[in-house]
């Protein structure tokens, strides 16, 4: 890509990021609840679109969560407890890079969960994302694909730096690996529903997939929170 091709991206991406600032600015007023799961796999784009809504939203009504498997936690109490503490209050919103579903692909990859337990766990979820809409909270999943060619060329990138651990590569999982093909195929055939569907972002160009995500968030945003001020209700006058 150009300069030209880079300086037309970083303008539609300050447009996108001015856009969701004034949308979230809405869901403050109407003291909207919202979340939003940046799912996939490692090596894939997720963290330029992380960076791009940290830039765009008021710090003071969000928070990330980085999510990766915790031992302690999967072995007291039931598995969605952790998630259920990161929930986000009135006018607030919830980021999740990665989320619950490292259950059904990365745990259910590296055989953590019993098969027939996989199951039950997308009822588990599918129950507790419909709990949340019905609790008003706006939820958008965006889960961003990545060839193998591309993930192994930034994870080879990456393996240098000294937040590389050994041991987290061994727990790498990988695009190519066909446990991970049928694990996501499951994803998208029980996961993909009604009130909180799934969309896939190209993330081979992380650039082009930083400007799909915060299009459709803000398309979700759009439609779901109304742009106009709430009415305030005047205090009755006493006599």
């Amino acid at each position: 890509m150009g300069n030209d091709g880079y300086q037309e991206n970083g303008s539609a991406l300050a447009a996108l990021r001015d856009h969701l600032a004034e949308l979230q600015l809405a869901q403050i007023a109407h003291r909207r609840r919202a979340i939003i799961l940046l799912e996939g796999l490692e090596g894939s784009g997720k963290k330029k679109t992380l960076k791009q809504l940290a830039a765009a939203f008021d710090p003071c009504h969000f928070a990330v969560h980085a999510i990766g498997f915790d031992r302690r936690e999967a072995s007291e109490g039931h598995w969605l407890a952790r998630f259920w503490r990161c929930l986000p209050s009135a006018s607030n919103t919830a980021i999740f890079y990665r989320s619950w579903y490292l259950r059904v692909l990365d745990d259910r990859v590296r055989g953590r969960i019993d098969q027939d337990m996989v199951a039950r766990s997308f009822d588990e979820i599918n129950e507790f994302e419909a709990q949340q809409r019905d609790y008003g909270t706006l939820i958008v999943k965006l889960y961003f694909q990545v060839s193998a060619e591309i993930q192994q060329q930034r994870l080879d990138q990456r393996a240098g730096s000294p937040l590389s651990r050994a041991s987290d590569r061994d727990e790498r999982v990988l695009a190519s690996d066909p446990a991970y093909v049928r694990a996501f195929e499951a994803l998208k055939a029980n996961s993909d529903t009604r009130w909180s569907p799934w969309i896939i972002i190209d993330g081979n160009d992380e650039e082009a997939a930083a400007l799909a995500s915060l299009s459709a968030i803000g398309n979700a945003w759009a439609e779901a929170i109304p742009s106009e001020l709430p009415h305030l209700v005047a205090a009755p006058i006493r006599a």
